[in-house]
């Protein structure tokens, strides 16, 4: 390249993608591909980093380690940016992101590019506090045994822009459907998604360390919905339910009898008699009984709103009842959620690693019968307690607290009074250890790792927490 060509590319304004995590990767070589002139920036400096940068220098994108989000970062590009890519784990109002914005610089979170690239393809996106993760892969499976080429992407742990950038090059075949898991994050930062089908599962605090309030998270999530052209909601939930009034139009569906809800709810989708019943509706050709409400082998009711909400789907795509119940029953689960691992000298190993807050562990705890031997902590969330300790001390015989919330998890099981044995220690591999030994000597039933907690103190996410645990529990 001549000098004048390496000045007038340097005078291109750049694209800034934030972070070179998954998402940040994704984004960066979508946009890249479409012309952009990227520049990705990322904060640490590990081994592991050096290597990725390498290879995304080979492909043209210039990726600089070591540069903090700050004005300083930004000063060192030779032209201001035309357009800076968030990740979703930095701030949306982080003090060099509205800098930017003064400066007249657009700020997207990366869902944005994905989106532009794939909104001609109906995307189903699914929300909410916990269930999420699973009813999209529900809904994936469901869709992919009808025949339905439905990718699933987002904050399931697969780029959406990555997905874009594979599925829509030119002469290929595009996607019927792309099943898309949305976090708050997520949506905050591209409130412009407008799914044809989407899906709000619970509403309980969460993350309001990041948003505030529960009022801004609720608004955050309800901005996925109200873009959406067909809503599906859960009536189970309370936060939803209580402001069912507040919809001009919505699906919604309750694990329960019909008459168990609000006279002026009627659901779409409930069980009874042991049957998923539907009700008779414009733009669904089948109703009554649809086939057995027990054909997912998933524990607990709320795998019950998560099998509805999907069917709540397969119906909006014209499936038929018998395919749907066929495709549950060969529903494989979730890694990481209710993740049955083994068996182990008459005890039944675990993983709940994406209970990431109060809510989630609450939730395994009643899906499973006890007693048990749990395991909690990491990197503390706000959140209300009071649930989760009910439970902790119905079901478990023991609790085994490691990472960095195992001294205030210690205090608060203490305050409210836990009469199992307690336990800590500051890793995984400790943890298991004692809790293979307090499930010989306290005859527990299982062991469950629920966190309650962020991974973030000792892991990059949550699926590198589960990993670990299942390997140490392989090994025993």
């Amino acid at each position: 390249m001549s000098l004048s060509e390496t000045t007038a590319t340097a005078a291109v304004p750049p694209t800034v993608v934030v972070g070179l995590g998954r998402s940040g990767i994704g984004a960066a070589r979508l946009l890249q591909a479409q012309g952009h002139r990227v520049v990705l920036l990322e904060s640490r400096r590990e081994a592991a980093l050096e290597l990725r940068a390498a290879e995304l220098a080979r492909e043209g994108i210039d990726v600089r380690l070591g540069m903090a989000l700050e004005p300083a970062s930004f000063a060192a590009l030779a032209a201001v940016p035309s357009l800076v890519i968030v990740s979703p784990g930095i701030r949306w109002d982080h003090p060099t992101l509205e800098q930017l914005r003064n400066q007249g610089v657009r700020v997207m979170g990366e869902m944005a590019p994905a989106w532009q690239a794939s909104c001609d393809v109906p995307w189903i996106g699914i929300t909410g506090t916990n269930g999420k993760t699973t009813v999209t892969h529900l809904v994936h499976h469901l869709l992919s045994h009808a025949g339905l080429d439905a990718p699933l992407c987002g904050n399931v742990g697969v780029s959406a822009a990555e997905v874009a950038l594979e599925r829509l090059q030119p002469g290929r075949p595009r996607p019927d459907r792309l099943v898309v898991e949305l976090s708050s994050y997520q949506i905050e930062a591209t409130p412009e998604i407008a799914p044809a089908i989407g899906i709000w599962t619970t509403l309980t605090p969460d993350h309001l360390e990041r948003h505030g309030t529960l009022d801004a998270y609720r608004a955050i999530k309800r901005q996925l919905l109200q873009n959406a052209g067909i809503r599906i909601l859960n009536a189970d939930d309370v936060d939803l339910r209580e402001r069912a009034a507040s919809w001009d139009h919505a699906d919604w569906i309750t694990a329960g009898p019909r008459a168990g809800l609000p006279p002026d709810l009627t659901p779409l989708l409930w069980i009874e008699d042991g049957l998923v019943q539907a009700a008779e509706r414009p733009g669904t050709a089948v109703h009554g009984p649809l086939f057995a409400a027990d054909c997912l082998a998933m524990p607990g009711a709320h795998n019950r709103q998560n099998l509805l909400m999907a069917t709540a789907v397969g119906l909006h795509s014209g499936l038929d009842p018998a395919l749907m119940e066929e495709a549950f029953r060969r529903f494989p689960g979730v890694p990481h959620r209710l993740e049955r691992i083994r068996e182990h000298q008459g005890v039944v190993w675990f993983n709940d690693s994406k209970a990431t807050n109060f809510d989630a562990a609450e939730v395994a705890l009643k899906a499973l019968d006890g007693p048990l031997v749990v395991l909690a902590g990491g990197q503390a969330k706000q959140g209300d307690p009071a649930g989760w300790l009910c439970q902790l001390e119905r079901q478990a015989a023991a609790v085994v607290l490691y990472g960095d919330a195992r001294e205030p998890f210690a205090a608060l099981l203490r305050q409210a009074g836990y009469g199992g044995v307690l336990c800590s220690g500051e890793g995984m591999a400790e943890a298991v250890a004692q809790a293979a030994d307090l499930a010989r000597s306290t005859g527990s039933r299982g062991v469950l790792l629920s966190p309650a907690c962020a991974s973030f103190d000792q892991y990059s996410d949550f699926e590198a927490r589960g990993d670990h645990f299942r390997r140490l529990v392989l090994a025993l």
